[in-house]
């Protein structure tokens, strides 16, 4: 009985102090981002809290990253959005301040959970959180770089929700989706149109980041419907269907008259 008190405290310790030094990365991440004006220190403070992955040895690497690449996405694109809010000069620390609380919720909330819903949920948050950063920033970078870039965020998402259905497919399939991301990717730079937030702090909604979501979550139902059932049940994919085919509609058609590269 001695033993398993001491070993409880110890849980009870150790649980303790993970939730501390996730709360503190996210607030060193928000102080380092205002302070320096820049997001060079947070995202090297976020490549740092990464350690674990090289703690192995170099051939497992590789597989590492592949399996933490989601959290660095996410982890990065906040930083990057702190960044881009905090040159408004209205209500950018606030947005910063909500972006670091939104951190610290899915370093503990949302990132440790294992079950598929929330494995999608997770890829998902890192493809919008992602393709938003990324389309916010590299309005004047070459196209060639948006589109690696955003080839594998699309990698990683669909890789991330793939190892959890244990898909002996699982790399072809990934990469034939980051092919699809970055067609995306590809075609939004040419055509970029973003839509102002209330209460944003200047950042605003590109366009081809709700075309990605919206597409991704369409291809996740169609495809737990095939490993589900070994067939695509039309029954499992018609309402998730609609509503993307509606949203892109009225995007393309409401919400489609601004002139390219500006926002609305």
């Amino acid at each position: 009985m001695e033993f398993l008190r001491v070993v409880r405290r110890r849980s009870v310790l150790s649980e303790t102090i993970y939730i501390l030094l996730n709360i503190a990365l996210a607030g060193a991440i928000l102080v380092f981002t205002i302070s320096t004006g820049t997001p060079w220190a947070a995202i090297v403070l976020v490549l740092l809290s990464k350690w674990r992955i090289l703690a192995v040895r170099p051939r497992f690497w590789f597989a590492h990253l592949e399996a933490n690449m989601v959290d660095i996405i996410v982890s990065i694109g906040v930083v990057i959005l702190m960044y881009l809010a905090g040159q408004s000069t209205s209500s950018g620390v606030l947005v910063q301040v909500v972006l670091a609380i939104l951190y610290a919720a899915w370093l503990l909330f949302l990132k440790p959970r294992t079950r598929r819903s929330y494995v999608a949920t997770q890829a998902a948050v890192a493809l919008f959180v992602g393709s938003f950063a990324l389309e916010s920033l590299s309005y004047e970078w070459p196209s060639s770089l948006v589109v690696i870039v955003l080839w594998l965020i699309g990698y990683a998402c669909a890789r991330h929700v793939l190892v959890s259905h244990s898909d002996d497919e699982i790399r072809f399939l990934s990469l034939l989706w980051a092919f699809v991301t970055a067609e995306i990717g590809w075609l939004s730079y040419h055509w970029t149109i973003a839509y102002t937030l209330p209460f944003g702090g200047g950042l605003k909604l590109p366009q081809a980041t709700l075309l990605l979501l919206g597409i991704s979550f369409l291809a996740e139902r169609t495809y737990s419907s095939y490993m589900k059932h070994q067939a695509i049940r039309f029954n499992d994919i018609v309402l998730p269907m609609l509503l993307v085919v509606g949203v892109i509609f009225i995007l393309m058609t409401l919400f489609n008259s601004a002139s390219i590269g500006s926002s609305v």
